[in-house]
């Protein structure tokens, strides 16, 4: 069944006419062939899994992110683009505002969203663990503005609030 705004479901690949989702449609990404080909920080290691050079991706951009033990991002934000980041294994500790003033931290099965233009810097609260996460944005292309941020030194710790926990939640 086709859509009217889809594109024509038959095209030629060679000599036979076969449906063009069978190479233009769903694709997987084994987790052993990622990309690292991407923009990294120190100390932490990006691989790209969905983005336009990899499978076509025109809005979005996943991979994965691994921030070594004591690691952490310079202060910057994304422009335009919305993150998600989902945490693995480990423990991700956030910080943000104008100062770097609020703090919240996830655990492994966690999600973070972090809104456009928002300063922002990502830790490893662990001395020791790993951090392990999947990221996703909502553009395909690589923004991070950098930002010459003086931090707070202790910064506030916000609890996440949400509909299922209206008093917050660590």
């Amino acid at each position: 069944m086709t859509h009217p705004h889809d594109p024509d479901p038959l095209h030629s690949h060679g000599h036979d006419r076969e449906p063009a989702w069978k190479h233009d449609g769903v694709r997987v990404v084994p987790g052993n062939q990622l990309d690292g080909n991407v923009p990294s920080t120190p100390g932490m290691d990006r691989k790209a899994a969905i983005n336009f050079a990899r499978v076509g991706a025109q809005k979005l951009w996943a991979g994965t992110v691994t921030i070594h033990a004591n690691a952490k991002t310079g202060a910057h934000h994304h422009g335009p683009l919305e993150s998600v980041i989902y945490v693995v294994k480990g423990r991700a500790r956030m910080r943000w505002g104008e100062h770097l003033e609020f703090t919240a931290e996830a655990d492994p099965g966690d999600f973070i969203y972090v809104p456009p233009y928002v300063p922002h810097q990502e830790i490893n609260a662990s001395a020791t663990e790993t951090l392990e996460c999947v990221l996703c944005r909502s553009d395909g292309q690589a923004v991070a503005v950098n930002l010459d941020i003086e931090p707070v030194e202790k910064p506030e710790q916000v609890l996440w609030v949400d509909p299922t926990h209206p008093h917050g939640g660590v």
